[in-house]
């Protein structure tokens, strides 16, 4: 199973441990999907976590550590050149594109992304977990 994590999803993690995006970031430190991330995708990251009111709760060391994590341990794909519209959001759609391109899902908590789930293979977080449950190898 691979998977691409939405920014949102990845912070919302980081500030929170208890949670459905804890939950998924927990899920691939444990090696139950390989997480796909791409330069753009690293990049929205830093800059998303040097907001003020997320510096204010999350110190840019201990931030900097998990993306540097992340960077190191998850698959690093291309970007794809010039994504085709399809979001409400044109800035997320290099996130779909990177998702169909790696044959992953795409686990946001983004409005505009989840509106897409009935024709693309998008996922909450909650729902994300609870798929990884279910597809659990028995032990």
């Amino acid at each position: 199973m691979r998977a691409v994590i939405d920014v949102n999803v990845l912070i919302s993690a980081m500030l929170s441990p208890a949670g459905a995006p804890a939950d998924t970031l927990r899920a691939w430190r444990a090696g139950r999907y390989e997480l796909i991330v791409s330069p753009r995708l690293l990049t929205e990251l830093e800059r998303a976590l040097r907001y003020p009111r997320i510096v204010r709760r999350l110190p840019v060391e201990r931030s900097s550590e998990v993306v540097a994590m992340i960077a190191s341990d998850a698959t690093v794909a291309d970007d794809v050149g010039d994504p085709p519209p399809r979001s409400r959001d044109p800035q997320d759609d290099y996130l779909l594109a990177l998702a169909e391109d790696q044959v992953a899902l795409l686990v946001s908590g983004d409005l505009d992304l989840l509106a897409l789930s009935d024709t693309l293979p998008v996922l909450a977080p909650a729902a994300f977990v609870t798929w990884l449950e279910r597809h659990a190898d028995p032990d």
